[in-house]
């Protein structure tokens, strides 16, 4: 790991010990500056959220772009409470769990476990809490910078989760690791590249959507859950929520899987639609006809 690398790791290990409401003080600020100041961020979000408005204007009146972006921040700087190095102190945030039974119930029958997690609440706090029941490993996608990869591998190793790039041999072991009965974490939401998934409704709007959760479920017969750590008010901590998949995310035909995948999305954002990272480009690959251009301006 660089020396800027070890740098910004000490940075997050001096951030986990500042108390929660103080990270989410400065995620805030943070917040409130990109509206200001971070033009494609406020571009992306408020692209996103008139989208949302035109096809589902109930859930878009109850937060806007400003709102979304200090959540941004927040998750941004809460990340170092997770990632400081003292699992047992990130998992002391969790106040409450919903539906932990289904994922005990899966975790029993032996066939595996594929949980979608999506980019919602505090996803890397969510992997620590299973982690710590059951032998796990997440999918990830190696970030555009490379000299963040090994920060990433470090941050996260502490809960002993398995990391597998979302590329050939990882996406082979995750089949073995299922056909054993493991556990397995997705991120759901991820745009795949052009070519590389199918297009399926995402609230109202024809999204590129990622196969290999239907895939995965569909050759291994595995529990798909969905999963989030919601963020509760007051810096007070969060609450994990856990659900079963709508039906048909194991079905054969792709389409018809990536819409129940996509609806199981939907059911978690609307429980704290605030917290969605609605900053991401979620519609930049146009479907065929027609070439759109939804989220312009210079990047």
């Amino acid at each position: 790991m660089s020396l800027s690398m070890r740098f910004l790791y000490a940075v997050l290990w001096f951030g986990g010990h500042l108390p929660l409401r103080m990270l989410h003080a400065l995620g805030g600020v943070f917040g409130h500056y990109a509206w200001r100041f971070r033009k494609r961020d406020r571009r992306n979000t408020t692209v996103n959220l008139n989208l949302l408005k035109a096809h589902e204007p109930e859930l878009a009146s109850r937060f806007d772009a400003r709102r979304a972006l200090v959540e941004m921040g927040k998750s941004l700087f809460e990340v170092a409470k997770v990632w400081s190095g003292n699992p047992e102190r990130a998992l002391a945030m969790v106040r409450d769990v919903e539906g932990a039974g289904y994922f005990e119930q899966a975790l029993a029958s032996g066939k595996g476990v594929i949980i979608a997690a999506p980019h919602l609440g505090c996803w890397e706090l969510l992997s620590y809490w299973l982690a710590e029941r059951s032998p796990l490993a997440i999918v990830y996608k190696p970030p555009r910078n490379p000299a963040l990869e090994p920060l990433l591998i470090k941050a996260r190793g502490a809960s002993k989760v398995e990391q597998v790039r979302a590329e050939g041999a990882g996406v082979r072991s995750l089949y073995r690791r299922l056909n054993a009965g493991g556990v397995v974490g997705i991120l759901p939401d991820q745009q795949p590249r052009k070519g590389e998934g199918v297009f399926a409704p995402f609230f109202g709007i024809d999204a590129l959507t990622m196969v290999l959760v239907p895939r995965l479920a569909e050759r291994t017969g595995a529990s798909v859950l969905f999963a989030f750590a919601e963020r509760l008010p007051q810096a007070a901590g969060f609450r994990i929520h856990i659900r079963p998949a709508p039906e048909g995310i194991a079905d054969t035909d792709l389409v018809v899987a990536c819409m129940a995948m996509n609806r199981g999305v939907e059911q978690c954002v609307r429980s704290a639609p605030e917290q969605y990272q609605w900053h991401y480009k979620r519609y930049s690959i146009s479907p065929p006809g027609p070439k759109r251009n939804l989220y312009k301006g210079r990047e």
